[in-house]
């Protein structure tokens, strides 16, 4: 089983394409980060995963059946979505809030039945956020609607999951919460996918990253094999420095002082993908769905 995207591209506006020929593959198991500058194609990539855009160029590949020939309710059936801003027009409960993640197998004009309401409460269980059942949505932290919009998706009983930028605006602690949280659900066999602009947290959480720049795809891989000072210097247009590289933790700040780094052109980004020599999608979904016994 695969989540997959071949060739894609995508532009808002003719000639001015945001994703050029990105081609990615997701298995039910792992986590993986999309890294990138504002601008660099994140959200737009994960919207084209999801079914919610349709590519100028290339194909997404649910299990083997291309995406666009899926239903609405078949693809939220298999493939849940996280947005970055998400506001209620009324207050509902949090229980509620979950409760909609089972509308996909809720026919019409039906009201959710005894199996909704478990899937609902396994999933805010699952999350640890039974307590806060009962709290109007509005309420909540930011770090509490994050994981409560995550218990939505997971309560669609989806084998993919699409997180954009969860660990925005968030404190330290919440950030590890929500991302511990990505990280269970793939242990309980789901494929996460997470955008973020921090890579120090792609480095504690993620099995793969993806670096975009340009509109392409920079590198592929093991975060503790793709991401160094260079590649993040270019996806981000500053230069960054390793702390602490060596047997132990490590983290990538800023190098102050010096802006000579830019953040890289379209041809150059498909120079720079060409030298980082990033494994092909096929490999990392064989070698992926073969460490998770697929």
């Amino acid at each position: 089983m695969t989540l997959a995207a071949r060739g894609l591209s995508y532009a808002y506006l003719p000639g001015r394409p945001v994703i050029q020929e990105v081609s990615f593959a997701l298995v039910p198991g792992e986590v993986v980060f999309l890294l990138g500058a504002n601008g660099s194609g994140k959200t737009t990539l994960i919207e084209c995963l999801g079914g919610l855009r349709v590519p100028a160029e290339g194909e997404v590949v649910l299990d083997g059946r291309p995406v666009r020939s899926c239903s609405a309710a078949a693809r939220a059936r298999s493939i849940g979505y996280v947005p970055q801003l998400h506001q209620l027009a009324f207050g509902f409960s949090a229980w509620e809030v979950v409760l909609m993640g089972r509308a996909p197998h809720v026919g019409w004009l039906s009201r959710p039945g005894r199996a909704d309401r478990a899937a609902a409460a396994d999933a805010l269980r699952t999350l640890g956020l039974w307590d806060l059942a009962g709290r109007t949505f509005p309420t909540l932290s930011g770090g509490e609607q994050r994981l409560v919009l995550i218990a939505r998706g997971l309560a669609q009983r989806v084998r993919y999951l699409l997180l954009d930028e969860p660990d925005a605006h968030l404190d330290p602690a919440n950030q590890h919460r929500v991302l511990a949280a990505a990280q269970g659900l793939a242990r309980a066999g789901i494929g996460v996918v997470v955008t973020t602009h921090n890579p120090n947290n792609a480095l504690l959480y993620a099995d793969r990253v993806m670096v975009l720049a340009g509109g392409r795809s920079l590198v592929d891989g093991a975060p503790a094999a793709v991401l160094t000072p260079e590649v993040l210097s270019a996806a981000y247009g500053i230069p960054f420095e390793v702390v602490g590289d060596g047997q132990g933790p490590r983290a990538f700040l800023p190098r102050l002082g010096d802006h000579r780094a830019r953040s890289l052109t379209s041809s150059e980004a498909e120079s720079a993908s060409g030298s980082a020599r990033p494994h092909s999608p096929s490999s990392r979904a064989s070698s992926a769905a073969t460490a998770n016994g697929a």
